[in-house]
C-alpha cells in the first residue's frame, strides 16, 4: 500500500539533484523524468486515496516497497526510450536539413 512513496522519493531526489547538477538543469530529457517520477507518485496517491487506503501499510511492506521499485524502473526505463528515440528523430531532421 506504500508503493507511491518511491517513484515521489524519486521525483524529489532527482529534482534537486537536477537543481545542483549544472549540465542537468537545462536539460529537457531530466526534467522529462521528473515529470514521470512526480507522475508515478500522483497515480499512486490518486489510486489509494480512491481506494481509501493513503495511509494503510500492507502485511507486506517490503513487497509494497518493491513494487513500488518496480514502477520507478518502468518510468525509468521508458523515459530512456523516450530519449533515444527523441536522439534519432532529431539525428534525421538534422540530416534531412543538411
Amino acid at each position: 500500500m506504500t508503493c507511491y512513496i518511491v517513484p515521489a522519493v524519486a521525483a524529489a531526489v532527482h529534482y534537486v539533484l537536477r537543481k545542483n547538477i549544472p549540465t542537468w538543469k537545462k536539460n529537457e530529457n531530466h526534467l522529462w523524468l521528473n515529470f514521470l517520477f512526480l507522475g508515478g507518485g500522483i497515480f499512486g496517491v490518486v489510486d489509494h486515496l480512491w481506494n481509501k487506503e493513503l495511509f494503510l501499510i500492507g502485511e507486506n511492506l517490503i513487497s509494497d516497497l518493491m513494487l513500488g521499485v518496480t514502477i520507478t524502473l518502468v518510468l525509468l526505463s521508458v523515459w530512456a526510450i523516450v530519449v533515444v528515440l527523441d536522439k534519432v528523430k532529431v539525428k534525421e531532421s538534422v540530416t534531412v536539413s543538411d
